[in-house]
């Protein structure tokens, strides 16, 4: 008979804890707006087409948001300071992948295992915070140093991007994680103990590729309408797909006795409304920090440098203004809260878009700093209306929900007013029925050029008075394209701030107060008393 000895835990400030989880969180953050700066340099080095542009940020949201809730579950189950390892390890490898990638293909290959990586850097490092965090106090200052520190990153990130790309070359955007990662691990290895769920179920693998399979359908279907038209094969077949996978998903995560994903939660009207409106905000705000970059370089003519300092308004006011939504929080509920800041967002993007329509760098500078106003307003608002919502043995599942949503609002919205910026810029071009000084009658290549933001490319070989004037011209279709992708998005924005105060108009507060008080501590059934009620 052996005698199993308690192993000693080290004594580890929390702080380095704290900064270290941050910290792999940052990196996700980071990564994905130093790209954005640079994607127009990635572009032309590489010679790829818009679809291929899109498909550098879309396969890295899309791993990275299909993976987050199997990251979180797998975390719980096997270590969550293993899992957290392994995922600096594998993001680590996809970025020296991404940086010697030798075409567009093998670089959003790439891409792809790097989003899978971010996942599991990002779950469980959320899930390490959480655990080490108990007291309310100290949870509250530890998700504010948290946020802090994603919001500095937001603020930076761009003009790193800027920097490298003017500097180093746009490989060095994924060649910089390297050191990151190495110094991450080693922070890991040494302030870092081992801890898991112990109640932690089975993993759910066809709910796994069932959701991963219709995320993957429908941006295929979005991506490919914009490249091939919205009849074609292709199209048809990713969005077919992508429906019947996540009717399959929903389906089998209905059968589970512990799914991944709880249904029961979306009986909730007010935690569906919560969800809803971190998806638009996502959609219409926070997917800016991607498609800003590329109307600053090529509707603008701005250089990477000269865009990641332009994007300062945007991210600063993104900085600022969650503490301005704590405050005003104190006297508003989430009812009230929501719809403002979806509100505020619709204001900034049609501002931004008139600015881009008339090409007045002020407008699009106050638009900006709205558009940047009202996400900051919803960045942590949407986050507290689903925690606030949910009981507390359910909180993990639901902050998947919530982190899944908000990804899963960058993939789809990236998609699709990217989608809208490519077709009307391709028409504008190529439309031969020329009028008043519309740009138009260009070929296709051109038009196809353009849009993926490979100027020089497009104007190869003609003279200088005809290069000038067509550099000109597709500026200018580039810009009206990009006003129209932010008017769309300005009306899925004031649509939702609209849907959500009809269906939220009723006190928040004593709603979720007797949903509160009606949870007792019991059999499942009388868990799940709330959701019938509710």
């Amino acid at each position: 008979m052996t005698l199993e000895l308690p192993v000693a835990r080290r004594t580890v400030n929390p702080l380095l804890i704290l900064l270290t989880a941050s910290t792999g969180c940052a990196m996700t953050v980071l990564d994905t707006n130093v790209v954005a700066i640079v994607l127009p340099t990635i572009t032309r080095d590489l010679s790829a087409s818009f679809a291929e542009v899109e498909w550098v940020v879309s396969t890295y949201v899309l791993c990275f948001a299909s993976m987050l809730l199997p990251a979180g579950a797998i975390a719980d189950r096997f270590g969550r300071r293993k899992v957290f390892l392994i995922g600096i390890g594998a993001f680590a490898v996809a970025s020296l992948l991404c940086g010697v990638a030798p075409s567009a293909m093998a670089l959003y290959l790439a891409r792809a295992v790097q989003g899978v990586g971010a996942a599991f850097l990002l779950a469980p490092a959320l899930a390490i915070i959480g655990h080490t965090f108990h007291h309310e106090a100290e949870r509250n200052r530890a998700w504010a140093i948290w946020g802090g520190t994603m919001g500095l990153t937001m603020v930076l990130a761009p003009i790193i991007g800027g920097a490298i790309a003017y500097m180093l070359g746009w490989r060095w955007a994924f060649y910089v994680n390297l050191p990151i990662c190495i110094l991450l691990a080693v922070a890991v290895a040494l302030f870092m103990d081992e801890s898991r769920d112990t109640d932690a179920g089975q993993l759910d693998p066809a709910g796994i590729l069932l959701f991963s399979a219709s995320m993957f359908g429908l941006t295929w279907g979005l991506i490919n309408g914009q490249a091939n038209g919205w009849n074609s094969v292709g199209t048809v077949s990713g969005f077919i797909a992508g429906a019947l996978a996540l009717t399959a998903f929903i389906v089998v995560e209905s059968i589970q006795h512990r799914p991944m994903l709880d249904l029961k939660l979306f009986r909730v009207r007010r935690f569906v409304c919560a969800v809803w409106a971190m998806f638009a905000y996502a959609s219409c705000a926070q997917v800016m920090a991607s498609l800003l970059p590329l109307f600053l370089q090529n509707g603008l003519g701005r250089s990477p440098l000269a865009a990641g300092f332009a994007m300062l308004p945007f991210a600063l006011t993104m900085l600022i203004f969650p503490y301005v939504g704590r405050r005003y929080g104190r006297h508003l509920s989430s009812s009230q809260m929501l719809p403002l800041g979806l509100s505020v967002v619709g204001l900034g993007n049609v501002l931004v878009s008139l600015g881009a329509h008339f090409e007045a760098w002020s407008i699009v500078i106050l638009g900006m700093l709205v558009l940047g106003s009202g996400g900051g307003l919803l960045n942590g608002e949407t986050q507290k209306a689903i925690m606030s919502v949910v009981p507390r043995e359910r909180a993990g599942m639901a902050s998947g929900i919530s982190t899944t949503s908000r990804f899963a609002g960058i993939l789809l919205g990236f998609a699709v007013l990217s989608g809208i910026l490519a077709t009307v810029t391709r028409s504008l071009l190529t439309n031969t029925s020329c009028s008043g000084v519309q740009p138009c009658g260009y070929s296709q290549a051109f038009a196809d050029a353009v849009v993926a933001g490979d100027l020089p490319q497009a104007v190869t070989g003609a003279t200088s008075m005809v290069r000038d004037l067509a550099i000109t011209q597709a500026k200018l279709a580039y810009s009206s394209a990009f006003a129209a992708a932010l008017l769309a998005a300005a009306v899925m924005a004031v649509i939702s701030a609209l849907v959500l105060y009809l269906l939220m108009r009723k006190n928040w507060v004593a709603r979720t107060e007797l949903l509160r008080n009606s949870i007792r501590v019991g059999s499942g059934d009388e868990k799940d008393d709330w959701i019938d009620n509710a």
